[in-house]
């Protein structure tokens, strides 16, 4: 993931800093051209995000395996060490929250955002009226499924939006 985030930045400059270019350039002629390690991907980012607005939008982080969430909330930790501009907006389930804002301790403002029952019995409706085989649920079924279903579903569909925003942004 960073490593297809470095390459949409570098491809957005006009001209690639030496230091990221000779790090490429030492990675082409390791063993089988292997591509950057993490850490060599972390280095590039921190020299390159300094010198332009950066902003990373990641979607639905809880869904990436628990190891790897943790390498890379550990990664933008240190990017955003060298980089105090870059910006960073990510989504997850709301279990993640509390991991988020323990790997990027001071760095984050969290936004509960969640579709309503309302939100929720409104869509089912909508897809009910689709359907193409109406005879196979009867009236009962369908009040059954438009009172259950948002009762149980809006807690499960519920996402935590992660901003970073420095302190002194803050008014």
């Amino acid at each position: 993931m960073l490593g297809s985030l470095l390459k949409q930045i570098v491809s957005r400059i006009g001209r690639i800093p030496e230091e990221i270019r000779q790090a490429l350039r030492e990675q082409k002629e390791a063993v089988c051209g292997r591509r950057p390690q993490l850490i060599d991907i972390v280095k590039m980012l921190q020299l390159i995000t300094p010198t332009q607005p950066t902003f990373m939008v990641i979607d639905a982080l809880d869904e990436c395996a628990a190891v790897q969430r943790y390498r890379l909330l550990d990664s933008l930790e240190q990017i955003l060490e060298k980089s105090p501009g870059t910006r960073i907006f990510m989504t997850g389930r709301p279990h993640i929250r509390a991991e988020i804002e323990t790997r990027l301790a001071g760095r984050v403002t969290s936004v509960s955002v969640g579709p309503t029952r309302d939100d929720i019995a409104r869509f089912l409706h909508s897809r009910l009226s689709e359907d193409e085989t109406p005879d196979a649920m009867d009236a009962s079924l369908e009040a059954d499924i438009l009172k259950k279903i948002p009762e149980h579903i809006s807690e499960m569909c519920a996402a935590a939006m992660i901003l970073r925003v420095p302190s002194h942004f803050i008014g």
